[in-house]
């Protein structure tokens, strides 16, 4: 997972421009990761638990239904109004809508995880292992989690041709990597003065079939394409839209790997 860059604070924040289509489109890790979460982490039903950037809440709800009480610290307005609407259901709950680098933690008793899932890329290095070591109890776990990005093992045309609308704007970055290719995530040298690692776990791939429309959507709200500026977001997009619609808006299945990262803090 790599550091954010510069402008990671307005990057970050985009994420609450659409969200629902950041509820409809973003994959789910699946159910075994989070109970090997659980059992890792050694959490039991009435666990107090803080989560980072939950989104709209796909993993939120997850941990609730496993009878956790967790704190799920939000930057966007949207998207935590989303996550508290689908957590109506879980008294034990609740959805604070600031940064986790401002957020003040209002619970006098220590927690004993803090959870990241397709978020920890985003908070400041300067707090990002120290701040969830300071919240945790003796013995607490810091676990990250995510799912990553995989070329599909019989990607069709339309994946290599996009290749050329990401191309003709300067995105960023390489094509994701076969799923043989995503590993297990370790924490790094920079954690170890707070977490001691126990277990690094990478999960089958999956796949996530889009109707075309939806895909497009998916892809808006990607940190990448917003990082292209306003011009050359629309520019990508359309060009996506046009590719789309010469091959008649086909259904369109993406693969993802789930990866699950475990450290207990120091002493």
């Amino acid at each position: 997972m790599p550091d954010p860059a510069p402008d990671q604070h307005l990057l970050r924040a985009g994420f609450d421009a659409d969200a629902e289509a950041y509820q409809r489109t973003r994959p789910v890790c699946p159910p075994r990761m989070f109970d090997d979460l659980v059992r890792l982490a050694r959490l039991a039903p009435g666990d107090r638990v803080v989560e980072i950037g939950c989104g709209t809440g796909q993993a939120t709800v997850p941990l609730a239904e496993r009878g956790l009480a967790v704190t799920a610290v939000e930057l966007g307005a949207s998207l935590a109004a989303a996550a508290r609407r689908r957590l109506a259901g879980f008294p034990a709950a609740r959805v604070v809508t600031s940064s986790f680098e401002d957020w003040d933690d209002d619970q006098r008793e220590p927690c004993r995880a803090v959870v990241a899932v397709n978020s920890l890329h985003w908070v400041d290095p300067a707090v990002r292992y120290a701040k969830p070591a300071g919240l945790l109890e003796p013995g607490g776990a810091m676990v990250v989690g995510g799912c990553s990005w995989a070329r599909p093992e019989d990607a069709g045309v339309f994946w290599t041709e996009v290749q050329e609308d990401y191309r003709a704007v300067g995105f960023a970055g390489s094509p994701p990597p076969p799923p043989a290719q995503v590993g297990a995530w370790h924490f790094p040298a920079a954690a170890a003065p707070y977490f001691e690692e126990i277990a690094s776990l990478r999960y089958p791939p999956f796949t996530l079939t889009y109707s075309a429309r939806d895909y497009l959507a998916q892809l808006a709200t990607q940190s990448g394409t917003r990082a292209l500026g306003p011009d050359r977001a629309g520019r990508f997009l359309s060009l996506v839209g046009r590719r789309l619609d010469n091959h008649g808006w086909p259904s369109l299945t993406a693969t993802f790997v789930p990866r699950l990262t475990v450290g207990i803090r120091r002493a």
